[in-house]
């Protein structure tokens, strides 16, 4: 038994079809007892009544708040711990579902459909802005990341529970999910998805929502691994006071002030992230140890 939780954001054209070839699924499947719950954002259409009309249970917000916080309230309202979580808007292809069920049933904590296909390329500038952020989150994970951001994945409810609270209430909610997921040592495992053309306009405001997911990979980093961001700031400074050094030895004078001043300011920000590291060890929390792996809770 599964439940699909599908944030909507005015999908009136298209939320019946992704609720209707998830019923068929569970049909094809046997999956009785799964449900699809739709959370329905503040949508100034009839994105709520399509959706209830095609067989989901719909929970809907009077006010936008964002695609995180709808996700965090289906997850909450889901009766079965097996969750999906997928757009509406229809570019992710229902029927790759059992791929994904696979290979969590097989152990993994957390399963992703890496998007494929040219839909997902999209525009010039998109590309080299997924890539950025595929970097960032690789390093501070240190583990090798497929498609940082898709928004169809399967993972238990009582695995996210706790983590819940610490996760974006925004468009970063699946990147913030990802880190908190690999720092926290959870096993995830990418498989290869087509993805589709989205029907209607993106909901996504490139600018703003990658300052806000930069903003919040900083603070998971803070969170579970500080001395990762101080020392790409230390060695930042670092090569700063190189630069000035060298800068010095061409008879520019300022250039031994700049890098005197960077050399001190790097150790003082590479013993602050210590300090910050310290901090991380010594406090109690539940993002760890005390969550414990679907091997062991089944």
């Amino acid at each position: 038994m599964i439940s699909v939780v599908i944030p909507a954001y005015n999908e009136e054209k298209i939320v019946g079809d992704v609720v209707a070839s998830f019923l068929k699924l569970f049909d094809d499947l046997s999956l009785n007892g799964s449900e699809i719950v739709v959370v329905d954002d503040g949508s100034d259409d009839d994105t709520a009544k399509v959706a209830e009309a095609a067989g989901a249970k719909v929970l809907r917000k009077i006010e936008n708040l964002g695609y995180g916080h709808s996700l965090k309230l289906g997850i909450r309202l889901a009766t079965n711990d097996t969750i999906v979580i997928i757009d509406a808007d229809g570019t992710y292809p229902a029927e790759e579902l059992p791929k994904l069920l696979e290979h969590f049933d097989a152990g993994y904590d957390l399963v992703v459909g890496a998007r494929t296909g040219s839909f997902y390329r999209e525009s010039w500038y998109k590309s080299p802005l997924r890539k950025i952020l595929k970097l960032l989150v690789e390093y501070t994970t240190g583990r090798r990341i497929t498609d940082v951001n898709s928004g169809f994945r399967i993972f238990s409810k009582k695995t996210i529970l706790p983590y819940l609270t610490s996760l974006s209430d925004v468009f970063s909610f699946t990147t913030s999910m990802t880190l908190v997921y690999m720092l926290s040592r959870k096993s995830v495992k990418y498989t290869n998805i087509p993805y589709n053309n989205r029907i209607g306009a993106t909901k996504v405001r490139l600018f703003r929502d990658s300052l806000r997911t930069l903003q919040y990979i900083a603070q998971v980093i803070l969170l579970y691994n500080p001395l990762k961001l101080f020392l790409a700031l230390s060695f930042l400074l670092f090569a700063m006071g190189v630069v000035g050094f060298v800068s010095a030895g061409f008879g520019l004078g300022v250039g031994l002030i700049l890098g005197w001043q960077s050399m001190l300011a790097s150790v003082i920000v590479l013993a602050i992230g210590f300090l910050a590291d310290l901090v991380r060890q010594t406090r109690p929390s539940v993002h760890t140890d005390d969550v414990k792996p679907r091997d062991s809770i089944q």
